[in-house]
């Protein structure tokens, strides 16, 4: 059925504005009938941030903004969904057009802003879907125009901590204005240290909520040396490796679309997140668990994430161009891995690459 589906609708959606196109494929999957559920193989199974993962595929933040498909995400076969960006109050972002496709790299250009429904509308969807499990993570992020953006994401924990399997804590965003400053040192460890503090205070109530740090692939290595640091005295669960990059490639062959500002991402994005997952994994020591993200669209490049030191993976701009299927395709392409390697567990193999990935030239820009 995903495969129909798949054949159907990437076609089609190509005659669309991108984000109309978007737009209708969470109406999809709102109608799509549920596929009869497939048991992953155990050996995919993880355990991450006091977490249990059936598989390590995340759909990363960005696609279900607003929590309207999570179940529908998780039923097609995803091992945990990441809702999200969202704000405490509703916002526009930024305007349109915001969302540019580069066919021919296999890439996807956006500046949405953290358009949200806000916090409410948000609540009131994951509270109705709580009673059906599954790990469903919540991105969070401060409005533009807040005063003290610390603040809102202090307000965004205590307000889903009963209803977030874990968080993500979104500094890394390109796309508003001064949200990347909160990655510097001296504001990162504020911005931790209260964000830990409110989860704290909401545990006993609200259970555990892991909380992870997503971040830039933009850092220069004295920064992510800044970043981790705080990142592990401050107690975090977890980091996100990465989110959308300001550069551009050389390399890219869409140059005129590419001179559209916002964040890059999909396959063109592969190498340099791929280095920075690797050169985070060995500063990090083993001290908590890294999710990787970045242009990911095939199981080779799954395991090659894997093997830099990513426990879990997300997904989004490659699903543009390959569609849900993917999604199988990399499961497959692991679970034969492990049983061709003799492997019981993905574990086995994370970070296995990371040293002599950091070892190598830098990612050609």
């Amino acid at each position: 059925m995903i495969r129909a589906f798949d054949a159907f609708s990437l076609p089609l959606l190509r005659w669309f504005d991108p984000e109309d196109a978007h737009r209708l494929a969470l109406h999809g999957l709102k109608f799509l009938p549920p596929p009869r559920p497939q048991a992953d193989d155990q050996k995919l199974a993880v355990r991450a941030f006091g977490l249990n993962f059936r598989n390590p595929i995340g759909m990363a933040a960005g696609f279900d903004k607003n929590a309207e498909v999570p179940d529908a995400l998780l039923r097609l076969g995803f091992g945990f969904v990441e809702v999200g960006t969202v704000t405490p109050r509703p916002q526009r972002g930024n305007p349109r057009p915001r969302l540019f496709r580069l066919e021919r790299d296999e890439a996807v250009i956006n500046r949405f802003g953290f358009n949200s429904d806000g916090a409410e509308t948000v609540l009131r969807r994951l509270a109705g879907r709580a009673h059906l499990g599954g790990i469903v993570g919540v991105n969070v992020g401060a409005n533009k125009d807040s005063s003290d953006r610390t603040a809102d994401y202090v307000k965004l924990i205590e307000t889903f901590a009963p209803v977030a399997s874990y968080f993500t804590v979104n500094v890394s965003s390109p796309n508003t204005p001064g949200l990347r400053n909160l990655q510097q040192a001296e504001m990162l460890d504020d911005l931790l240290a209260r964000v830990i503090d409110a989860r704290e205070r909401v545990r006993k109530n609200a259970g555990e909520a892991p909380v992870l740090l997503k971040i830039a692939p933009d850092l220069s290595l004295g920064e992510l040396d800044d970043v981790v640091q705080i990142a592990r005295s401050r107690r975090v669960d977890g980091m996100i490796v990465s989110n959308t990059t300001l550069a551009r490639p050389t390399t890219l062959r869409e140059q005129s679309r590419a001179r559209e500002s916002g964040g890059l991402s999909g396959r063109p994005l592969f190498r340099l997140s791929t280095r920075m997952v690797a050169e985070t994994y060995v500063r990090v020591e083993g001290a908590f668990a890294l999710v990787g993200v970045g242009g990911i669209d095939s199981g080779g490049a799954a395991l090659t994430k894997i093997r830099a030191g990513a426990s879990l993976i997300q997904l989004y701009s490659a699903l543009v161009y390959k569609g849900l299927g993917l999604v199988e395709d990399i499961k497959k392409d692991l679970a034969s891995t492990l049983l061709r390697t003799g492997r019981d567990s993905l574990s086995e193999i994370v970070g296995a690459d990371a040293a002599a990935i950091t070892a190598e030239g830098w990612p050609a820009g």
